[in-house]
């Protein structure tokens, strides 16, 4: 099916609405375009092609043949100028219009050309039976001696060898007329094979009525959506640790990654990429009623009806194709970068120059923005799970742009130091990122005390376990450091089940940190040198007659 999508008019067109019955367009002209402008969405992209074509005066129907079949046809706008006042008329686009195949006519006529192939290689074959034969009678009869072995005249001796040369000419004539013959006959066969054989269309045709009150050279821009291309966040995060003349900074880089299979190679194109998603609609789902009923008794199915299992199953979602990690800089080096484009909604990165992207290349990192802020400092452990001091990194956002969700590269004081994640963050969020271990800083965590008991004053009512916990903390710089242990007290969802912290816990600094509840934190600032213990004590009580496991949260 084709469909019709109109344009969009810059102010040197005119838009035409189309009446019911289309006007007769006096002639068509087979254009070419070029890409000439990408940008590039979360979900999705834009692409704009140009096409230039001298018009003649009058109606002219424009047919391009090399668009992608993936394009969203409903999405198609043109608009342009020329050196005369050009009105637009609809766009149609659809697969190329080829003649249909009549395959019983094609098979007769592939039948009858096999058979005149047939008899031209017979008639191939006997001529050259005829001209062996000529040859061997030449080399073999003795044209020398008559019948009683006397000489022959030499008259006779012309007529023999010209009535040779005469037959191996024939034979040569008749060969090489049918081999001409042949060879014909065999492209006609390969075309019809190759009709036969013919492929669905590869690429779409698009079809542009334009009037022109008088012949001029037009430049037309065609726009149109993809769905098949898309492009991720990646970053980038060098951190200076600074010194005692310099204080820590965290340089942020923004890149982004993108991949496309739309069917067409992006060659040459100004390329841009955009925070805007395509694929989410205009406006927020509508919300149905819920209502609060007593369930419904399933009706048993008559005899002869097909259950449900006969049913074919939802089809299972299509995992997206994985995109390889960006390639880690070898060194580093200036690069170009783009050119933001901030809005109130949304924003644009133009990257510099022209860029190149085929639809099987895979993925390509381009950078397109950076950011230098200051830092502060921390260490952060969570020795319940791992003793390891981690640096951690914190900054404010600064950067207009929302800071979308990523994976960021780690580099410490110019050394890759692995690889992290970054959420997302609006201006003005503080923003952790962890820069790996921190060997200075050792932390070492010791069980005092585990005892699983009952209690109760004359007879036993409950079960109770109680654990404490020492934690360690040596700072090993010459340098004071800001340092944050986590660790975990128990939650409770039953009233049966009650958790206490004891009095021999050091008051944690904050709880439920990241809103996860009976997650604590305890921070300070170490200084040089300095040795600090953690104490930790809880106790869970519950009662005798049930069973109570300790869990994380699901």
């Amino acid at each position: 099916m084709r469909i019709t999508a109109r344009c969009l008019a810059t102010t040197s067109l005119v838009l035409v609405t189309m009446a019911t019955a289309s006007p007769s367009w006096a002639a068509e002209l087979d254009t070419s375009s070029a890409i000439d402008t990408v940008t590039v969405y979360p979900d999705g992209a834009t692409v704009t092609r140009i096409i230039t074509v001298d018009l003649p005066s009058g109606d002219s129907t424009l047919v391009a043949r090399d668009f992608p079949l993936a394009l969203d046809t409903s999405s198609i706008r043109v608009e342009g100028e020329g050196g005369a006042k050009l009105t637009i008329g609809t766009i149609d686009a659809g697969p190329p219009r080829a003649a249909p195949v009549n395959l019983p006519e094609l098979e007769k006529r592939l039948e009858a050309l096999n058979d005149q192939r047939a008899d031209l290689q017979g008639a191939i074959d006997s001529a050259n039976a005829r001209r062996k034969f000529a040859e061997h009678f030449a080399e073999a009869s003795p044209v020398g001696i008559g019948e009683k072995g006397e000489a022959r005249p030499i008259a006779e001796w012309r007529a023999a060898f010209a009535a040779v040369g005469e037959e191996i000419a024939s034979a040569d004539t008749a060969i090489r007329d049918a081999t001409r013959k042949l060879r014909e006959i065999d492209r006609q066969i390969a075309q019809l094979e190759a009709e036969r054989k013919a492929k669905p269309a590869s690429k779409l045709e698009v079809r542009m009525d334009i009037a022109a009150p008088a012949a001029t050279k037009a430049t037309l821009r065609v726009t149109y959506n993809v769905r098949n291309a898309r492009w991720l966040p990646l970053y980038d995060a060098r951190l200076d640790t600074g010194a005692k003349d310099r204080k820590p900074q965290l340089e942020l880089v923004r890149r982004a990654e993108i991949t496309q299979s739309t069917g067409e190679d992006w060659s040459n194109v100004t390329l841009g990429v955009s925070t805007v998603r395509i694929s989410r609609g205009g406006s927020a789902p509508e919300l149905g009623s819920l209502v609060a009923q007593y369930p419904q008794v399933p009706k048993p199915l008559a005899l002869g009806t097909a259950s449900d299992l006969a049913r074919p199953a939802p089809m299972a979602r299509q995992a997206m194709p994985k995109v390889a990690e960006a390639a880690e800089p070898r060194e580093r080096a200036d690069e170009q970068q783009a050119i933001a484009e901030i809005g109130d909604f949304q924003a644009t990165f133009k990257i510099p120059g022209r860029v190149s992207l085929g639809a099987a290349e895979g993925a390509k990192s381009l950078r397109i923005a950076a950011m230098t802020v200051p830092a502060d400092l921390a260490v952060r452990a969570a020795p319940v799970i791992d003793p390891t001091a981690f640096l951690e990194a914190s900054f404010k956002q600064t950067d207009d742009t929302t800071l979308l969700p990523g994976k960021v590269a780690i580099y410490r004081d110019g050394v890759f130091v692995g690889r992290g994640k970054i959420s997302a963050s609006a201006k003005d969020d503080i923003v952790r990122l962890g820069f790996g271990a921190d060997d200075k800083v050792r932390i070492e965590r010791a069980v005092l005390k585990r005892n699983e008991g009952s209690a109760g004053l004359l007879v036993t009512t409950s079960k109770t376990d109680e654990r404490s916990f020492k934690t360690t903390i040596r700072n090993g710089h010459d340098f004071p450091i800001k340092v944050a242990i986590e660790d975990q007290l128990p939650v409770s969802e039953s009233e049966d089940i009650v958790v206490e912290m004891l009095p021999a816990t050091t008051p944690p600094t904050a709880k439920d940190i990241r809103d996860k509840r009976g997650v604590l934190e305890w921070s300070f600032d170490a200084k040089p040198g300095e040795v600090k213990d953690i104490n930790f004590a809880w106790r869970v009580r519950w009662p005798k007659d049930k069973s109570m496991v300790i869990a994380p949260a699901g």
